[in-house]
């Protein structure tokens, strides 16, 4: 599946895209806020890119002039969520690599996820959440809509933090459109 936006191509990962993927993960300003560890080598990149990287509706985010990802969106459906267990239900989880903060990339890319997962698949409502202290996260999820639902504490990277657990159904997103 290709979906575009007005600058972004988001397609599915592919083995030479390792590289990138390994530039963007080891950065210690990306993964942390996420709640993974920077990436320590090229080799632990391709295991990610083979295992967690390739889920059904999961997307590098690429410029469109260039191919190039530059960071990674995914709607988890069933199964590979803990947030939801519904089959009309899923989780929208991203990062972005630090070069490409600020420019409007993660809100344009989930936008067009969103849309996919209400008009394509059919979705009821899609989960969304962010760690405390990641403003960002926070803000991309503020401009799409998502309304708050719960917050518990979680484990991550060896620290307690709170996640913040927010949903957006697709009545609120059509409200919004």
């Amino acid at each position: 599946m290709l979906l575009t936006t007005e600058r972004l191509l988001l397609r599915p990962w592919q083995e030479a895209d390792v590289n990138d993927l390994y530039f963007y993960s080891r950065d210690p300003d990306v993964g942390p806020a996420c709640g993974w560890a920077p990436h320590q080598s090229l080799e632990e990149s391709r295991a990610v890119l083979r295992s967690i990287l390739s889920g059904p509706e999961c997307y590098a985010l690429c410029i469109k002039e260039t191919n190039k990802p530059i960071g990674t969106a995914e709607l988890m459906l069933r199964g590979n969520t803990d947030v939801t267990d519904r089959a009309d239900e899923c989780e929208l989880g991203y990062w972005l690599g630090k070069p490409y903060w600020g420019r409007g990339y993660m809100p344009e890319a989930a936008a067009e996820l969103l849309r996919h997962a209400f008009e394509d698949l059919n979705m009821r409502a899609v989960w969304c959440g962010y760690h405390e202290g990641n403003d960002k996260s926070r803000r991309v999820q503020e401009k799409l809509g998502f309304v708050f639902h719960h917050a518990h504490p979680v484990q991550v990277l060896g620290q307690e933090r709170i996640s913040r657990v927010n949903r957006l159904t697709r009545e609120q997103w059509l409200a919004r459109r």
